[in-house]
């Protein structure tokens, strides 16, 4: 039975969908002006582990994954001004940089990846229904929903009136009728994006975006709606009301759930700081699956705080659980998951996605399979790869082929996998320093020299070898694998 946190009830829960034939979730994605960092990654993976478990549970043609991009903001417009280039290429360009980051975390794709340019007209149609039913009003060619006309406002965030105005920053302005009463439509400049509508042309409030596309995909009810912890106040407030008020007979979301903050070294991550991060500076550092699993070394409800050294633990992981795939790949052993996901793994991930006790467990099938190893028992390193790799499947990790990971490349194992083939297309080889050819050609002099006797030689080789990093390893029939050293 799968438990989540529901922010809305603060306690964890069963889960429950509306319909168990098609489970919906919702998340909260990027506003494509600049590259996404670390910090924007951390739901992106949170809640794609939760996508691969609930289609673990429910199957994959049960589960239906809306993540959105919000391509019109006026942080957008001042990237574009401040660039001197179109908005158009702006989100463009942020689009591409996002889909090619996110991809080299081993991120599924989702179902549905709605853009707010292309849901204007069920905006308007939901801002119509809003005024009609008396939650919303027009003035100077703005709409604004009228916080004191939805009771339960505030529910969500458990703020009282004074604590939200003063939270959200709100703009005074003389044409609103409460200070807390918040943008649904506002008027657009000819040299900004627009729209026509009742109330003349101009553009949607970020709010009203995800409301209408969530109803739009999912329906009136969502079961899950996802995002940091940053978006309970004022967005997802906001969205309840709503989603909620211009369809008073149903509840918007059924589990809110939300992942806590992201720290560098303890302090917030900002610009002014010096410390702030992009996934793609990230990676450059550490391969994409070195980055998810330090982020899954936390609770997702935790904070997480993004240092150096939790990098380098990652690494080593990755590493003793490649190791023991490598070695029992090196035996011949199938690099194939077995049907079922390990017992340990499932029930730490259905109590509130525990992905550091999933973790844990997969580090301990990782001991039981070296112990395999030295015990040259095949049935049991063949029972613990596909534990490994069934668990790293739910996981988003060990999803590479373990020689040519030590070699430096990053392809994945099922190459006939959509999501892979983007990975492939995306990360390449991520030691472009790497020349193989030259390390095959080495081998091969080495083989020749180990045939006619000359150890010197082949040591001679070998030596070098190991001086640019590359290991080799020795057998009867010769020398065929190598790896890096690191």
């Amino acid at each position: 039975m799968l438990t989540l946190y529901n922010t809305k009830k603060r306690q964890k829960q069963a889960f429950v969908p509306h319909n168990s034939k098609l489970v919906g979730m919702y998340v909260c994605g990027p506003t494509v002006y600049d590259l996404a960092h670390i910090g924007n990654a951390r739901p992106i993976i949170v809640f794609d582990v939760l996508y691969r478990l609930l289609r673990y549970l429910y199957g994959s043609s049960h589960v239906k994954y809306v993540r959105n991009i919000t391509d019109v903001d006026d942080k957008i417009n001042s990237a574009a001004k401040l660039a001197s280039t179109s908005i158009e290429s702006i989100t463009n360009t942020t689009i591409k940089a996002f889909h090619e980051d996110i991809a080299e975390l081993n991120v599924l794709v989702p179902d549905i990846e709605p853009r707010a340019t292309q849901h204007i007209p069920e905006m308007i149609e939901m801002i119509s229904d809003l005024i009609i039913s008396n939650h919303a009003y027009e003035v100077e060619g703005h709409v604004l929903f009228h916080v004191p006309s939805y009771t339960n406002y505030g529910k969500l965030s458990r703020r009282s009136t004074d604590e939200m105005i003063a939270g959200a920053r709100i703009e005074i302005a003389p044409y609103k009728r409460n200070a807390a009463d918040f943008i649904l439509w506002k008027p657009s400049s000819d040299d900004l994006p627009g729209w026509e509508s009742p109330w003349g042309r101009g553009r949607p409030g970020w709010h009203i975006e995800c409301s209408a596309m969530s109803r739009k995909h999912l329906g009136n009810t969502v079961d899950i709606h996802g995002g940091g912890i940053d978006l309970i106040f004022p967005h997802h407030e906001n969205e309840i009301a709503q989603s909620e008020c211009s369809c008073t007979d149903e509840e918007f979301v059924r589990y809110w759930v939300h992942n806590g903050f992201l720290s560098v070294d303890g302090q917030k991550m900002s610009k002014s700081l010096g410390n702030f991060i992009t996934i793609r500076s990230a990676l450059g550092k550490a391969p994409g699956e070195v980055l998810r699993l330090m982020m899954l070394n936390s609770h997702y409800r935790k904070p997480l705080n993004w240092t150096n050294i939790g990098i380098e633990q990652a690494k080593e992981t990755i590493k003793y659980i490649y190791n023991a795939l490598w070695l029992a790949q090196q035996n011949g052993i199938s690099m194939t998951p077995c049907s079922n996901v390990p017992k340990s793994i499932l029930e730490a991930l259905t109590d509130d996605i525990h992905t550091p006790l999933a973790v844990s467990s997969l580090h301990s099938i990782a001991s039981k399979l070296y112990s395999e190893h030295k015990k040259g028992d095949r049935h049991g390193q063949a029972q613990y790869t596909g534990e490994l790799l069934a668990a790293g499947g739910l996981l988003g990790i060990l999803q590479y082929n373990p020689s040519e990971w030590f070699q430096g490349k990053r392809y994945a194992l099922d190459i006939n996998s959509k999501q892979h083939a983007l990975t492939n297309s995306l990360c390449g080889d991520m030691h472009s320093d790497i020349d193989e050819t030259h390390i095959l050609s080495e081998i091969e002099l080495r083989n020749q020299a180990r045939k006619m006797k000359d150890f010197q030689k082949a040591d001679q080789i070998r030596d070098n070898l190991a001086r640019e990093g590359i290991l080799l390893e020795d057998r009867s029939d010769g020398t065929t694998v190598w790896r890096l050293s690191d």
